[in-house]
C-alpha cells in the first residue's frame, strides 16, 4: 500500500464575496392583498408593473401579500389610486374576460429580511444605477460590462440578514433586430426551423427569452399588441412592422406558465456560438472580450456598490460591507485538507492522492474490474474502429498507443478490424452517405467489439441541429441500442500531443468497458447511496409546439463507486418529474431502508418533493434533498496580499472555498481555472427542509469529494459525477439515445 502524505489543513481564509449585507430604518411602507389570490407568477409579474407605475414606489409579493416600500418623506398612494392603477394593469396585460382584481389594504404588515432583500433588488431594477460600459465593438456587436444583481439573505450568528448580491457580469449584445436578422439569414424562407427554439433579448428591458412559436403576423395582432405594449420601443416596432411580418410568442424562464407575444422589431437574438457565424463575427473573439481580469473585476464592484448605495439610501436601506473572511471567517468553509490530496482507492488495495491518478493507475489497475474482464488471460478486450478522416496513418498510430496504454493497464486488447478504412465524408447529408454509414456500422457491429473508437471531421460538432441530424448522434445510438460502447475522437483532437490526448481518453475508455478505476479511499458518512437527478429540455429547432423534456438518473455508493443508471422511456411535460418516473427511477430494492442524497440539478418542480417523500416513506429509506443550481450564482475569491495602497486584490479562489448563508443553504467552489480563462463560477446548494436533515457542512464535502469520481477526465467537472452523468443521460435521450438501465458508464 502506498503511503500517504501527511498535509497541513487549509486554515486561510482571507476571502470576500459578492454579497453584501443590508440594514433599514424607518421604512415608509403598507401591505394589501388582491382578490382573486394571485399566483407566484401574477404576483412578480404585478409588482413589476406597480414599481414602474408610481414615481418612487417599489412594490414587492411575497407568498400572497403585496409590500409597497416609498421613498422616506413621500406619502405613499390611497386606496383609490392603487385602484386606477389595477384598471390600467388589467388593460395591459389581462384579456377582457379575465376577472379584475380587486384592492385590499392590510394591517401591520410583518417586514422579513427576504422582504427587504427584494425590495433592494427591485429598487436597482427599477432606478438602473449601474452604467454599462462596452469594452469592444465590431460591426453590429458590442460587449458590455454590466452588473449582475439579485436579493439574498444570509443567516450570521443565527440570526438572518438581508442582504443584495451584486456580480461584473460580460454581455455580448447584438446592435440590430430579429426582423433585420431573420431577413438575412438562409433559412428567411422557413422561420420555424430558425425561430422556434431561439434565445431573444427584448430591446425595451434587455430581459432575455426563448421562442416558442410563431402565433400569426402583424396583421392579425397589431390591435391587440398595441393596446399592451408599454415600452416605447415595442409600440414603436408594432407601428412601423409590415403586415406579413411573423409574430412570436416568447417565453421568460423555463418555468414560466405564460407566453407573451412579440413583434420580431421589439425583439434581438442573442448572440451565441451558432448565431454569431449568420452574424459574420468570431465567436471566440467575442468570448475573450468577455474576460474580465481580477483587477478590474474589483475596480467594478467598489464601483456598483457605491451607485447601488446611493440608490438604496432614499428609502431607508443601508448598504452594508461584503462578507469576507476577516470579519465572517465562520460563514466561509474550505476541506480540511486541499481537495486535490484526497485518498483515493485503486486496484490490489493499491492508495494514493488524487493527483498522482495515473501513477496509482498503473501500480494498481482499476479498483473493480466488471465481470466481463475478470479473467484478462481468457478475455482481452475487442476493439474496433471507424474512421472518416483521412490519413489513415494517423489514426493507425493513435490506435496503437491506445493498445500500449490497455496494455500498461493489464488490460490486454484486440483490434478486430486490423486496417482502418477510410470512408468517404463528402456525401453525409444525402440519403445515399447516410445509408453508406448505416451499412458499415452493421457490419462492424457483426464482429462484436466491446467498443468502438469512431474519428469524426471537425465540421460535425456544429451539426446536431441539422435536420439530418450529426454523425456523432447518428452512430452513438446505433451503437448504445447493441450495448457497444464508443469513444469518439475528433479531427482536430488528433493533431494534439498523443500522451495527453491518451491520458484524457483511457480514464473514459475503462470505465466505458463496466470497470471502476478509483473510488474514494474512505467512505462519505452522509448517506449510503447518492443519486443525481436532471431533467434536460429540447433545445433543437423543431416545429411549433415540440418542445419536451426528458430525465436520467444515476446511483453511486458512498465511496463513489457505480451502482447503475438509466433514463425514462418517454418525454415528459415541463419541468416536473411525474411521480410515477420518480418510483420507476429509484429502484426500491436498492434504496430500501437506506438514508439516500438525492442531487436535483436546478431546483425540485411542481410536487417532486412531495412524490420523493411518499416514495421514501414507502420503502423505508431516508431521502436528503439537495437542490444544486449552477446559475446566478455569486463569485467568492481569495484576498491573498496587501497591494500598494494597503488594502487586498482579490484572487482566484481556493478550489472547496464555500460560504455558509444559512445551516441549509451554502455557495461552493468545485473548479479552478487559470487567470486567462476567467474566475470560477461556484455553484448553489440548498437542502430542502422537508426531507432528511443533513448539516451543509456534510454536504459540501460528500459535494466537493463526488466531482473527483468522473472517470472521463483528469479535470474534475462542475457537478457531482451523479449529476454530471444524469444530464447526459437525459440530453441524450432528447437525442433520440434511450439508455436502459445499465452497470455501465456508456455516456462518459
Amino acid at each position: 500500500m502506498i503511503a500517504l502524505a501527511t498535509q497541513p489543513a487549509v486554515q486561510d481564509k482571507n476571502c470576500l464575496s459578492e454579497i453584501f449585507v443590508l440594514s433599514h430604518t424607518d421604512l415608509n411602507l403598507i401591505s394589501f392583498r388582491l382578490s382573486p389570490l394571485t399566483d407566484r407568477e401574477d404576483g412578480l409579474r404585478l409588482s413589476y408593473r406597480f414599481s414602474r407605475y408610481f414615481p418612487n414606489v417599489i412594490v414587492v409579493w411575497k407568498e400572497g401579500l403585496f409590500y409597497a416600500l416609498a421613498k422616506q418623506g413621500q406619502t405613499l398612494p390611497a386606496d383609490a389610486e392603487w385602484t386606477g392603477a389595477l384598471e390600467y394593469i388589467h388593460r395591459e396585460i389581462c384579456e377582457p374576460s379575465d376577472p379584475e382584481w380587486r384592492f385590499q389594504r392590510s394591517r401591520n404588515p410583518q417586514v422579513t429580511p427576504d422582504i427587504i432583500a427584494a425590495f433592494a433588488e427591485q429598487i436597482l431594477d427599477v432606478s438602473q444605477p449601474f452604467q454599462p460600459k462596452t469594452v469592444y465593438s465590431e460591426q453590429s456587436i458590442e460587449v458590455k460590462r454590466r452588473a449582475d444583481f439579485g436579493a439574498e439573505t444570509v443567516e450570521i450568528n443565527q440570526i438572518l440578514h438581508p442582504a443584495i448580491a451584486l456580480s461584473p457580469h460580460s454581455r455580448i449584445t447584438f446592435q440590430g433586430t430579429l426582423d433585420g436578422f431573420l431577413a438575412n439569414h438562409p433559412y428567411r424562407q422557413k422561420p420555424e426551423r430558425l425561430l422556434v427554439g431561439l434565445k431573444v433579448e427584448t430591446l425595451d428591458t434587455d430581459s432575455t427569452a426563448a421562442i416558442e412559436e410563431i402565433v400569426g403576423t402583424i396583421a392579425e395582432h397589431k390591435n391587440v399588441l398595441l393596446t399592451k405594449a408599454s415600452g416605447a420601443i415595442s409600440r414603436k416596432a408594432l407601428e412601423d412592422a409590415p403586415a406579413e411580418q411573423p409574430v412570436v410568442a416568447v417565453r421568460f424562464g423555463q418555468n414560466s406558465k405564460r407566453l407573451y407575444p412579440y413583434a420580431m422589431a421589439a425583439l434581438r437574438p442573442c448572440v451565441t456560438a451558432e448565431t454569431a457565424n449568420q452574424l459574420d463575427v468570431d465567436f471566440g473573439t467575442l468570448l475573450e472580450q468577455t474576460k474580465i481580469s481580477y483587477a478590474d473585476r474589483q475596480h467594478l464592484l467598489r464601483e456598483y456598490s457605491a451607485a447601488a448605495k446611493e440608490a438604496l439610501r432614499p428609502y431607508g436601506i443601508q448598504f452594508l460591507k461584503a462578507i469576507n473572511g476577516v470579519a465572517n471567517a465562520d460563514l466561509f468553509w474550505l476541506p480540511e485538507h486541499p481537495i486535490e490530496q484526497t485518498p483515493i482507492q485503486f486496484g490490489q488495495g493499491v492508495t494514493g492522492l488524487y493527483n498522482g491518478i495515473l501513477r496509482g493507475l498503473a501500480n494498481g489497475g482499476v479498483y473493480q474490474r466488471h465481470q466481463d474482464y475478470q479473467n484478462a488471460s481468457e478475455r482481452p478486450i475487442r476493439l474496433a474502429v471507424l474512421n472518416l478522416l483521412k490519413p489513415e496513418a494517423q489514426v493507425n498510430g493513435f490506435m496503437q498507443q491506445v493498445r500500449q496504454q490497455l496494455d500498461r493497464y493489464k488490460f490486454p486488447s484486440v483490434q478486430l478490424n486490423s486496417s482502418t478504412e477510410v470512408i468517404s465524408v463528402d456525401n453525409w447529408n444525402s440519403p445515399e452517405g447516410r445509408a453508406t454509414l448505416e451499412d458499415k456500422l452493421d457490419e462492424l457491429m457483426t464482429i462484436k467489439p466491446d467498443i468502438m473508437f469512431v474519428f469524426l471531421p471537425q465540421s460535425d460538432r456544429s451539426c446536431d441541429d441539422d435536420e439530418s441530424g450529426s454523425l456523432y448522434h447518428r452512430i452513438y445510438s446505433k451503437l448504445l441500442r447493441r450495448q457497444i460502447a464508443s469513444q469518439f475522437i475528433y479531427e482536430e483532437t488528433l493533431r494534439k500531443e498523443t500522451r495527453f490526448v491518451l491520458n484524457q481518453v483511457m480514464l473514459g475508455v475503462l470505465a466505458k468497458l463496466g470497470n471502476i478505476p478509483f473510488v474514494l479511499a474512505e467512505p462519505l458518512q452522509v448517506a449510503d447511496v447518492f443519486i443525481g437527478l436532471d431533467v434536460a429540455r429540447s433545445k433543437k429547432r423543431r416545429l411549433s409546439g415540440s418542445m419536451n423534456a426528458c430525465a436520467g438518473v444515476c446511483l453511486y455508493g458512498n465511496r463513489g463507486e457505480f451502482i447503475r443508471a438509466k433514463s425514462e422511456d418517454a418525454a415528459i411535460e415541463g419541468e416536473e418529474i411525474p411521480q410515477r418516473f420518480l418510483e420507476a427511477l429509484l429502484p426500491a430494492g436498492a434504496l430500501r431502508g437506506k438514508t439516500v442524497l438525492i442531487y436535483r440539478d436546478g431546483r425540485f418542480c411542481g410536487e417532486e418533493v412531495t412524490h420523493l417523500l411518499n416514495w421514501a416513506a414507502a420503502i423505508q429509506a431516508r431521502f436528503i434533498l439537495v437542490e444544486c443550481r449552477k446559475s446566478g450564482t455569486s463569485r467568492l475569491y481569495n484576498l491573498p496580499r496587501s497591494n500598494s495602497e494597503g488594502g487586498r486584490s482579490i484572487a482566484a479562489p481556493t478550489r472547496g472555498l464555500g460560504l455558509k448563508l444559512s445551516s441549509h443553504e451554502a455557495i461552493l467552489v468545485t473548479t479552478q481555472v487559470s487567470d486567462r480563462i476567467g474566475v470560477p463560477r461556484p455553484i448553489r446548494l440548498t437542502v430542502r427542509p422537508e426531507g432528511h436533515p443533513a448539516a451543509i457542512e456534510q454536504i459540501m464535502d460528500a459535494t466537493l469529494k463526488l466531482t473527483l469520481l468522473h472517470h472521463d477526465a483528469l479535470k474534475p467537472p462542475r457537478l457531482p459525477m451523479l449529476l454530471h452523468g444524469a444530464d447526459r443521460l437525459a440530453d441524450l435521450r432528447l437525442n433520440g439515445v434511450y439508455v436502459p438501465e445499465c452497470d455501465r458508464q456508456f455516456w462518459l
